[in-house]
């Protein structure tokens, strides 16, 4: 049995699930999130608890199990209490602004790297950090993902941008000849 897929989703109060046989809409304060519900999969709400069972053991519906549960639960907890991600900036000159609906990067190119935000997105900077907010965790960590990509750590100085507690790995670089 699923280890995640068994544990039931709570749904606290302000929280408004509906339930369709092919979808699972999650509506709160900080917005709405639909969750496509695959074959194989079955889900009920029960008081104030959603519950994720799969019909026969087969190898796809087991996999589905622990996925469909956790998708539930990222949408569940996006639209009561809103998912977060931070970058930070490590290198000399490195910074980031705001621009109406666009991020500029200043990261050690010629040239400033624009990007758009996507709807449904939050974005504040701090000295060199950037904290990423939202209600959708996927499109929360692809955002992300795409901002880390511009700059990504380098492995002699540690520079780049880096998602914050990120542990860069660090090379020793070249090695000093023994003098004779």
């Amino acid at each position: 049995m699923s280890r995640i897929g068994i544990r039931p989703v709570e749904v606290k109060d302000g929280i408004t699930v509906e339930l369709s046989p092919t979808k699972l809409t999650a509506r709160g304060t900080l917005g709405v999130q639909e969750v496509s519900l695959p074959y194989g999969v079955t889900v009920v709400q029960k008081d104030n608890k959603i519950v994720v069972t799969r019909i026969n053991d087969t190898k796809q519906n087991k996999a589905l199990h622990g996925t469909v549960r956790n998708l539930i639960q990222n949408a569940v907890t996006g639209v009561s209490a809103g998912l977060e991600k931070k970058l930070e900036l490590v290198g000399i000159g490195y910074r980031a602004a705001l621009e109406g609906n666009t991020l500029v990067l200043q990261v050690g190119f010629t040239h400033p790297v624009k990007m758009e935000i996507p709807e449904g997105l939050q974005v504040k900077i701090e000295k060199n950090v950037i904290a990423v907010s939202g209600a959708d965790k996927q499109r929360l960590g692809q955002f992300c993902a795409e901002i880390r990509a511009n700059r990504p750590p380098e492995p002699y100085k540690g520079k780049g941008i880096r998602y914050q507690g990120e542990q860069v790995r660090m090379k020793q670089g070249k090695a000093m000849k023994a003098g004779a």
